[in-house]
């Protein structure tokens, strides 16, 4: 029951983690309480993306005549959609299980509790404690939906994120609390599918951490496909006591009240480190994150945290860097840091939204001189073949040294054309390579050189 390795959780973090040790030559094992691919692939990333799949089929079905073709009568039986979801998140799940196996990695399941001397008990369904021990503790035990107290989560009238992706039925009407990633792409799925949506955002902007052009240009997006959405705005209380939910929502007007059958709460993620021997080993945590240095190691030597438990950004991509990084150290390879300036974010509603590096506003702020180019997909001859037009390729360059300073894109696919900047931005590419680096046509990848181009007034299309 001696490893070098043993990996706490097997989301995107815990997973890749425990690949690339094994692929180093440690032995290793992981950990998990439930299923394997954790959060992400069974009720986060991936089955989110094959419902809104789901939904943007139907609308085409729904907008058949736009594309020259007979009017079809799109229907749905909303269970069959659920279930093609589980469906995709089962089979995810069952590829990390045979990457387990390809990589001898010991799978042991049940809940986990680090204890001292790099030592890590582990209780399975039967009530039977293990104990294992390891030269390496890395915990990577994710993150779950947050609870604010005045939207306590029953299950059934105000739910997380979990239960919006199995209910038993269909909602009439639905309030989203939060406009992240995890409530506009929910806003976007259930509104599409027919439910009536109405967005609460506290902040000014809806997807807040986004560019303000890119912010409000969303906002006139989803409001067109008849999402109502409420800034400046927070759930004060909620009244379950009927058939479905009232709630009290403090606006700059004075507080309305609002109906719907079910509330999610979409208002961000609490760190698993509860109940986990943080506390009995010694494990520093502040603001409910485990403190690490630049290696991902904790306070106490041997132990290690990654992922959605530290103060670093909440995205999948995000850890499995971390913990490719952690083990590589702990191999004693050459390895560089992580560039935490230099992460995509992606929301996967209709239109997409993507970006990397700093806003204009940021930009601004840091007190660099700046260029930036837009270029609208309404002049991208791909994008209008296709049929989506909504949306726009924002750059941003340093005006002094024409570094790329960050990239902002909303529209149909962009998700999978923002690596185009990560990669161009690590390799500490100019504005002007961009525009000599020549594009395929037609592509909507187009737009991000002529978006470039844009910037230093060399644009041709607009």
């Amino acid at each position: 029951m001696n490893y070098d390795i043993i990996v706490i959780g097997s989301g995107p973090g815990g997973y890749v983690t425990a690949i690339r040790a094994a692929q180093l030559g440690f032995k290793t094992a992981i950990i998990e309480k439930e299923n394997l691919g954790g959060i992400c692939l069974n009720w986060g990333c991936i089955p989110t993306k094959a419902l809104l799949k789901s939904a943007q089929v139907f609308h085409y079905i729904n907008h058949a005549e736009d594309y020259g073709l007979n009017k079809v009568e799109g229907s749905f039986e909303f269970p069959n959609v659920i279930q093609r979801s589980r469906g995709v998140a089962n089979k995810m799940s069952k590829g990390i299980e045979f990457l387990m196996k390809k990589n001898k990695i010991d799978v042991i399941l049940g809940t986990a509790k680090i204890l001292k001397d790099k030592k890590v008990s582990v209780t399975d369904n039967d009530g039977k404690t293990t104990e294992y021990s390891g030269s390496h503790i890395i915990i990577a035990t994710g993150a779950r939906s947050r609870e604010l107290p005045n939207l306590p989560q029953d299950g059934k009238k105000v739910i997380g994120y979990r239960q919006a992706l199995s209910l038993p039925e269909q909602p009439k009407s639905m309030i989203v609390v939060g406009s992240g990633a995890i409530g506009v792409e929910f806003a976007d799925f259930y509104n599409t599918m027919g439910t009536k949506v109405t967005v609460v955002e506290f902040m000014p902007n809806i997807v807040p951490v986004e560019d303000e052009e890119i912010s409000k240009h969303l906002e006139k997006s989803l409001k067109k496909s008849g999402i109502e959405i409420m800034t400046n705005a927070s759930v004060e209380s909620l009244d379950t006591s009927g058939e479905g939910v009232k709630a009290n929502v403090k606006t700059a007007k004075g507080n309305i009240t609002l109906e719907a059958d079910i509330v999610l709460s979409a208002v961000g993620i609490a760190a698993n480190i509860e109940n986990i021997g943080l506390e009995e080993v010694g494990i520093q945590t502040d603001k409910g994150r485990v403190l690490v240095n630049e290696w991902y190691e904790t306070s106490v030597p041997g132990y290690y945290a990654i992922g959605d438990i530290i103060p670093t950004q909440a995205l999948a991509h995000v850890a499995s860097a971390e913990g490719i990084t952690c083990v590589e150290k702990i191999k004693g390879m050459h390895v560089e840091k992580i560039d935490y300036g230099n992460i995509p974010g992606c929301t996967y509603c209709h239109p997409e939204v993507a970006s990397v590096g700093l806003t204009e506003k940021q930009a601004k702020e840091k007190g660099y001189e700046i260029k930036v180019g837009k270029f609208p997909l309404s002049a991208s001859g791909k994008a209008t073949a296709n049929g989506n037009t909504d949306g726009f390729i924002k750059v941003i360059f340093d005006a002094k040294y024409g570094e790329w300073l960050g990239c902002h894109m909303i529209g149909e696919g962009v998700t999978d054309m923002v690596a185009e900047a990560v990669v161009a931005r690590k390799l500490e590419t100019t504005g002007h390579e961009i525009i000599k680096s020549i594009h395929p046509h037609p592509t909507v990848s187009e737009a991000i050189m002529e978006a470039a181009a844009a910037a230093y007034g060399e644009v041709i299309h607009i």
